[in-house]
């Protein structure tokens, strides 16, 4: 879980700075610096894919996952889930103060909900890699700065269920690590630096892409290296 815990300490050191900063942090260092997180994130994405014995494997693994995806509305849904959760947050902390509120609901909406929270905190399980992780860090790092500032206290307390999501997420996945082969993971991880890139490229602003609906492409790929296995063709 290092990876989740590098993320909570940059969400609760980007919002003390935040609150200490006010507005006095210029908004083109931040297009900066996330210009700058973004093509690293492709850059990893990348270096993940060259892991692959297979392309075809990660080519297929994507087709199939993104058809299920979009069959599944998953981009949609994903959507739809946090305008219900800012919906039922908001109702239930009224008393806390709007302003706290409005802080903790977007901010924890903004750091948990999407792809790379999912695909970092699977790769810190299986592989104990948490560099995807800590990129992410850096992101809700930088976001909660400029939040905080304008929003306040309420998006360092954005910090627990950050913790509870992705740790959740990555307990999971290292405890599905022992029925996984490794080729299996080697093309998971492969697929997984598709993914990769196309948020980085997302984050870069070149054009929006659905990378939520591709997500089942994760489960395929080692599917598909059990059934070749299977068959008696080594991957």
């Amino acid at each position: 879980m290092i990876g989740t815990l590098i993320n909570v300490g940059a969400v609760i050191t980007g919002s003390l700075l935040g609150l200490l900063l006010g507005s006095r942090f210029p908004a083109r260092i931040k297009q900066t610096l996330m210009a700058a997180i973004a093509l690293f994130t492709i850059g990893l994405g990348i270096q993940m894919f060259l892991e692959t014995e297979n392309a075809m494997l990660v080519l297929v693994s994507l087709l199939v996952g993104g058809l299920v995806g979009e069959v599944a509305g998953l981009e949609d849904k994903l959507h739809s889930l946090g305008a219900r959760l800012e919906g039922l947050l908001t109702r239930t902390g009224g008393g806390l103060g709007s302003r706290f509120v409005q802080g903790f609901v977007a901010s924890s909406l903004l750091f948990c909900v999407g792809p790379i929270a999912i695909l970092g905190s699977i790769q810190d399980g299986l592989l104990g890699d948490y560099r995807l992780l800590a990129t992410k860090g850096l992101m809700d790092g930088i976001a909660s700065v400029t939040l905080a500032s304008t929003l306040g206290v309420g998006v360092m307390a954005s910090a627990i269920p950050l913790l509870a999501y992705q740790g959740a997420i990555t307990l999971l996945a290292h405890w599905a690590q022992a029925s996984l082969l490794p080729s299996m993971i080697q093309e998971l991880t492969a697929t997984g630096g598709v993914l990769l890139a196309a948020i980085g490229i997302t984050l870069l602003e070149v054009r929006p892409l659905r990378t939520a609906s591709l997500l089942p492409a994760l489960l395929v790929a080692p599917l598909l290296v059990w059934i070749l296995r299977l068959m008696g063709i080594r991957v």
